[in-house]
């Protein structure tokens, strides 16, 4: 029986090989697999870099935002993925995050619940555990910094109140923004949700800092408080 093998990428026309196309017609006329292709480098014995940048697109969905919650153990499962291009396509995965947040810090003010929402999605929208940030913010709705307060498992996390409002007020700031994120992917706020919420929003005004908002990050979708005139 003949044994198959399939067509090499330096077997392509040039003006279809990831690299070459590239340069000719720019970035935006790759396929993700084909920019994935170029990530790795090469394929297997069997395999085009495409071929195996499909399979690796393939375990999270076709899904980019699914391959960013893959880590190296997910990665490495597939045939022709070793540890250094495991590697290569989370640190890939992890300057697009950046990216998207430094265009956020950047505009320097928040003017509604998507400018928070886009802020913090890069950061906590795929991890496995819930993790609880404050953005704190000057008069003009400036940001001043941001903060992770705490990290927790997958459905809680604990937030000290004390905390929260100490680096409020060591930073000067003129309000505060809540957030976390909800791994099992529902934006809807849980009962200890309210709870913190209101705590919060208690102990703020006795310090004449406002709570504008608390935004729950879950996966693509978010839910503010806000918006919802819950606050």
């Amino acid at each position: 029986m003949k044994e198959y093998t399939c067509l090499k990428i330096k077997d392509w026309a040039v003006e279809d090989r990831p690299r070459e196309k590239l340069l000719k017609k720019g970035i935006i006329s790759l396929s993700d697999a084909e920019i994935i292709a170029i990530l790795l480098g090469s394929g297997t014995r069997n395999e085009s870099a495409v071929d195996l940048s499909k399979k690796v697109l393939k375990s999270a969905s076709n899904n980019l935002n699914e391959l960013g919650k893959l880590g190296i153990p997910d990665l490495t499962k597939l045939k022709g993925i070793g540890e250094a291009k495991a590697i290569t396509i989370m640190a890939a995965l992890e300057l697009g995050r950046r990216r998207k947040v430094s265009e956020i810090i950047n505009k320097k003010k928040i003017t509604c619940s998507n400018d928070v929402f886009e802020l913090f999605q890069p950061i906590i929208g795929d991890l496995p555990h819930e993790e609880f940030w404050i953005l704190l913010l000057n008069r003009s709705n400036g940001i001043i910094e941001k903060f992770k307060i705490s990290q927790g498992g997958v459905s809680g996390t604990v937030i000290d109140v004390k905390i929260i409002l100490k680096s409020a007020i060591e930073k000067l700031a003129s309000s505060i923004i809540l957030c976390h994120n909800h791994p099992s992917g529902n934006r809807n706020p849980s009962t200890a949700d309210d709870s913190i919420t209101q705590k919060l929003k208690t102990g703020a005004d006795l310090i004449d800092i406002a709570i504008l908002d608390h935004i729950v990050v879950a996966d693509t979708k978010y839910y503010s408080y806000a918006d919802e005139g819950k606050l």
